[in-house]
């Protein structure tokens, strides 16, 4: 959701994975993507399993799983908006985008910024990691997320994605009742091209299945 100038994109994704969704986002481990990748791709994938329950719970914990109260957002926002003026005060990017009004990162603006030249190092906490500490603690007021319906969302996006050509785009998984992101099968040696003109159409394509928050991530 990265910016290195070899893939700006999957760096983005390992961000966010282990440092603004609960379990994951910063760390995107998973590569967000995936490319014209037709050959060698499996048809596996293209069964979407049955979605594992994710544990419920009662009273003030289910009402935190479904969005969180209205003052939850508000400090989310608040914090979030914290780190983006560190960005743009001590991180070294002036230009550094508000977070959307439900409070998470706006990655695609985020993604441009960057890509370009010489932009990348210090985009994920700000140059000598100045802002280390904002971004912890937006990371500790963000409200409790749904994880069954990230699952679902994320299921479906990489659903299209297969469907849009880029074959090899692997399914999210559930573990310890938290949605994993899916994307390329190994993202330590990436074989899915994010620069290819059917992983572009195929990420406008379907970008819109993905909840607020989960851009990014996959």
């Amino acid at each position: 959701m990265n910016f290195l100038r070899t893939n700006p994109r999957a760096t983005a994704a390992r961000w966010r994975t282990a440092a603004f969704v609960a379990v994951p986002v910063l760390a995107l481990t998973v590569a967000c993507g995936g490319g014209d990748d037709g050959a060698g791709g499996t048809k596996t994938h293209d069964t979407i399993a049955d979605v594992p329950e994710a544990p419920t719970g009662s009273g003030a914990k289910d009402e935190k799983k479904s969005g969180g109260p209205a003052a939850g957002k508000s400090e989310f926002y608040d914090a979030q908006m914290k780190f983006v003026q560190c960005m743009r005060a001590k991180g070294g990017y002036k230009d550094f985008p508000d977070p959307k009004l439900s409070g998470y990162l706006d990655w695609d603006k985020i993604t441009v910024i960057g890509a370009q030249p010489g932009r990348n190092d210090g985009i994920k906490a700000g140059k000598n990691d100045a802002c280390v500490d904002e971004l912890q603690a937006a990371m500790n007021a963000e409200p409790e997320r749904d994880q069954q319906k990230d699952y679902e969302s994320m299921l479906v996006h990489a659903k299209c994605m297969r469907d849009n050509g880029v074959s090899r785009f692997t399914n999210p998984t559930m573990s310890g009742g938290n949605a994993q992101p899916g994307g390329d099968p190994n993202p330590a040696s990436p074989s899915i091209d994010l620069d290819s003109p059917t992983y572009k159409k195929a990420r406008e394509a379907c970008e819109s299945k993905l909840l607020d928050g989960l851009d990014g991530m996959q």
